[in-house]
């Protein structure tokens, strides 16, 4: 039990701790809509990766072999997508000069789904956690259960720390010119991270 709680751990933080777009996402939405909305998008990454682990541990190699052949239009769904949200924030940005939060921040609940949706269409995160079940064999239901419930508070707590670094990041650029920049250039990471993701 202590092994599927270990790797459960290492597998949330391992896929959570490299900052891509959704990370850049989360932080900006901090600095600009506040830790209550960004809170609810931060659980909604974690979720994603949640869901992900028990599909993997479920489905394993079946689920693998599922989404090879769409994980290119599924790739490219989510750089669309990035990139719809890179768009709208600059533009709004520009518009308020830097006043109004972003798009997603009109409600914690939309944040969370907007959040979840955009981390769901991600098929490498259930890869990845497919190869780390079939390679440690978490086979026991006990322990697919520890493991799904360990990744999940991983990646839980990261998100989490990335809200709220971006939340107090927002409290120290308080000017509307930094409000403006910092939307500016979370704009410019999620559109830079979308394109790489295009090329992988």
């Amino acid at each position: 039990m202590t092994g599927a709680l270990l790797a459960g751990l290492w597998a949330g933080y391992g896929i959570a701790v490299p900052v891509g777009a959704i990370g850049a996402l989360l932080v900006g939405l901090a600095a600009r809509a506040g830790w209550r909305v960004a809170s609810a998008a931060a659980l909604g990454v974690a979720t994603a990766d949640g869901v992900y682990a028990a599909l993997a541990v479920l489905g394993g190699q079946g689920l693998v072999e599922i989404l090879e052949p769409v994980s290119t239009p599924l790739r490219w769904a989510a750089v669309a997508v990035l990139l719809v949200i890179a768009a709208r924030t600059a533009r709004a940005a520009r518009r308020s000069a830097g006043t109004s939060p972003s798009v997603l921040a009109a409600s914690p609940s939309r944040a969370y789904l907007a959040l979840l949706g955009l981390t769901l269409l991600n098929p490498a995160t259930v890869v990845y956690f497919a190869a780390l079940v079939l390679g440690g064999r978490v086979a026991h239901p006990g322990s697919a259960t520890l493991f799904v419930l360990a990744a999940f508070l991983a990646s839980a707590s990261w998100q989490l720390l990335l809200a709220t670094g971006g939340s107090v990041l927002g409290r120290l650029l308080t000017t509307p010119g930094a409000r403006l920049a910092t939307a500016l250039l979370a704009s410019a990471l999620i559109a830079g991270l979308a394109l790489r993701l295009l090329f992988q």
